[in-house]
């Protein structure tokens, strides 16, 4: 051990593991970073080496016995049933089904949807509703043969410190200089702060603000593998991350048919993943984004206040160099059109992504850090208890150019710097200017690419400036575009009409050299002009083929489908139709089987994608009760996925009912003879044509499209 280690040991006895100990037990589970740590701090919080050993081994078998695998659930619930009860440790959510007026649980790898649990559960741990929480859960065994569940939780222990103490933190922290209490911190997340510079490590901490500062706002763009997204999966469980891209309102902010706060209200931190490929679907979304990011409200039917921080993330494949000495591209040139100019300006930091180091075991720690679990509590007790915006108004004086969201976004940076490494006392002078170097430095990332944008002058205030505590003003330079001309001084075109488009295609890769780091933490020194890169040539980029033809080209159709025929699916032919309306009936005596229903939830996918759909009614029959009881059963966790889409399906059970037809309140109906099962069972699992509908061979049937009254 090293003196840090020692004092470390000393002051925070119990709360700290040596780090290499995670790394030797990570390899090979994809369990998070945290689930790890309370097993190894159960069992290895020690500095003798035997016990150190034997605790690994104890917490390996734990792992070993507790963990369930996806392949491993069906064992899992013979253990269960024939052993009576099992601790697991697993990912556990909770649901509430509206048609049973009753709450279910699940665990992500025990393949069981009807997991029977006790209203302590829910109402003590909130976020077992909007996410799931990782726990140490007791599963047993329910031998009543009239119950419709199988199992039942017995006893569940959430993965986090059940009592944290911030005052006996912080105290702990006044026996550290500032940068051994950066070095902690970076220990504590894996890192060897030894190997890294004083610009990174406040990088480092700059990635760590949106877990203690409320309703901040960040976005990070650099190369794959430099860990952007790892402190919102694995560091804290206040984080969650989206992945996949796919973002609703219902999701993230207000869901009106279940009357229920999206993940805003559940989370410290909300962070998108990949920011280049997310989806939005509605416009409201993005706009609804816009007020929550401004003042951490909005109104959606209710007035809705939350505290969580907004991440953005992702990957940027473009020359730095290239693109801050260019006069069309701009370093946000990644982001998708939905997030706009009014979006990029409610970023208070743009963290340079492309200066942070690769993920390597050369980085990687073998010294003592705090338990993560515990780090993330202190945290998150800053994250809702402390405010230090007024203490940071107070000692900073920002120069001229510094405006309204300017200045907003600054403090909030000094004031998350301060609480994670100045937890209760202020710094001193020099460490307060340094940490608004770096906060000004960030916002004027931002200012600079939007300057570039806009054709106006409406972000032309790019010289952010601080006054230091002797009355010196300090200009504030990002490092990669101090000396670019095509960032500094920006040349306006005429707005004549005739100008062309902002290109989207990226300029050329040739160069992916990155710029090598400055020294200085604050001001970067003085380099030479760089040669000017070769602007590329304007590449048109190729107009969208539309997949949905204009509503005045709808025409009624007669279809004749052959046995064999391909083509088909859902959306290619209702699709269209379905543009612009807000409810569709469905007609459809057999929606019953298995296949039936799977082929009515791709139908409602179909619908999703709509947009303007709000309103799905199913009318179906039944051959007996038994039947009817389990196809609602299945019909009802379509019903309760739409609700994520707003929209809202009625069931109703009649068998008198033998015509087949999709009727769009916007004035289409399409009649199949076959109703919406007439694609023929494909001949493997893995086949062609198995999922996507289109390439699925059909059976014979005629199909009818025509405006109805």
């Amino acid at each position: 051990m090293d003196d840090l280690d020692k004092k470390l040991n000393e002051l925070f006895d119990g709360k700290v593991l040596r780090k290499d100990l995670l790394h030797r037990i990570k390899k090979g589970t994809n369990v998070p970073t945290f689930v790890l740590e309370f097993l190894l701090a159960k069992y290895c919080a020690s500095s003798d080496q035997a016990e150190m050993e034997a605790g690994m081994e104890a917490a390996l078998q734990s792992l070993q016995e507790n963990y369930v695998r996806p392949d491993e659930a069906n064992a899992a619930q013979s253990r269960v049933a024939t052993q009576g009860k099992h601790k697991f440790i697993d990912k556990v959510h909770v649901r509430y089904v509206e048609k049973e007026k009753r709450h279910w649980a699940s665990l992500e790898n025990f393949n069981s949807q009807r997991i029977a649990v006790g209203e302590r559960f829910y109402r003590d741990n909130d976020r077992l509703l909007e996410g799931g929480i990782w726990a140490e859960v007791t599963l047993a065994h329910n031998d009543i043969e009239g119950d419709p569940y199988a199992f039942y939780i017995e006893e569940l222990r959430p993965i986090q410190l059940s009592k944290f103490d911030f005052d006996r933190y912080a105290e702990g922290r006044e026996a550290f200089t500032r940068d051994e209490w950066i070095d902690v911190i970076l220990r504590s997340v894996g890192l060897e702060p030894s190997k890294i510079t004083q610009r990174i490590k406040m990088h480092f901490m700059a990635r760590l603000a949106a877990l203690v500062e409320p309703n901040y706002n960040y976005i990070e763009l650099g190369p794959r593998g430099t860990g952007k997204s790892y402190f919102f999966s694995e560091f804290s469980p206040y984080g969650t991350l989206i992945s996949g891209g796919q973002a609703t309102k219902a999701t993230l902010f207000y869901n009106n048919a279940r009357r229920k706060v999206g993940l805003v209200g559940f989370w410290d931190t909300v962070a998108f993943d990949e920011v280049g490929g997310i989806k939005v679907r509605d416009p409201d979304t993005i706009q609804i984004m816009k007020d929550f990011m401004a003042n951490g409200r909005f109104s959606r039917g209710v007035e809705v206040i939350a505290d969580a921080s907004l991440s953005f993330v992702g990957n940027i494949d473009m020359s730095i160099s290239q693109v801050v000495h260019s006069t069309e591209y701009d370093l946000f040139q990644p982001l998708p059109p939905q997030l706009d100019l009014a979006i990029m300006d409610r970023f208070a930091a743009y963290i340079p992504g492309w200066e942070m180091p690769k993920n390597s075991s050369e980085y990687l720690t073998s010294n003592y850090g705090f338990i993560t679990d515990y780090l993330a509590e202190a945290f998150h007790y800053q994250f809702k208890h402390t405010n230090r915006y007024e203490e940071v108004s107070k000692r900073i004086r920002l120069g001229a150019a510094v405006e309204g969201r300017d200045e907003k976004g600054i403090k909030k940076t000094v004031a998350a710097f301060l609480k994670i490494l100045h937890p209760t006392t202020p710094p001193s002078d020099e460490e307060f200017e340094e940490y608004v170097t770096y906060a000004v430095e960030y916002r004027r990332r931002v200012k600079e690419q939007m300057n570039k944008r806009k054709p106006d002058d409406e972000f032309e205030q790019i010289n952010l400036s601080f006054f230091r505590v002797g009355g010196e003003e300090v200009v504030v330079y990002c490092p990669e575009s101090k000396n670019a001309v095509a960032t500094q001084s920006v040349i306006r075109t005429q707005l004549d009409g005739k100008q062309p488009p902002r290109s989207t295609v990226p300029p050329p890769l040739a160069t992916q050299a990155r710029a090598p780091l400055p020294v200085s933490a604050v001001l970067p020194p003085a380099v030479d002009q760089p040669v000017p890169v070769p602007e590329p040539a304007p590449v048109a980029s190729p107009e969208p083929i539309s997949v949905v033809p204009p509503e005045e080209t709808l025409k009624e159709q007669h279809i004749t489908v052959r046995y064999g025929d391909v083509g088909f699916g859902y959306e290619s032919l209702m699709g269209p139709y379905a543009k612009g309306a807000k409810k569709v009936l469905v007609e459809d005596p057999y929606i019953r089987q298995n296949h039936q229903i799977q082929n009515f939830s791709r139908f409602c996918e179909v619908m999703a994608r709509a947009e303007s759909v709000r309103h799905i009614h199913l009318i179906t029959g039944y051959q007996h009760e038994a039947d009817r009881t389990e196809t609602d059963y299945k019909l009802g966790d379509i019903e309760d996925s739409l609700k994520d889409f707003d929209i809202t399906l009625t069931i109703e059970f009649d068998n008198r009912k033998h015509d087949r037809q999709i009727v769009f309140d916007n004035g289409w109906t399409v009649k199949i003879g076959r109703g919406l099962d007439f694609y023929q069972k494909p001949g493997s699992f893995y086949a062609v044509g198995a999922h996507d509908l289109e390439l699925r061979p059909c059976l014979e049937t005629m199909i009818d499209i025509f405006r109805s009254a």
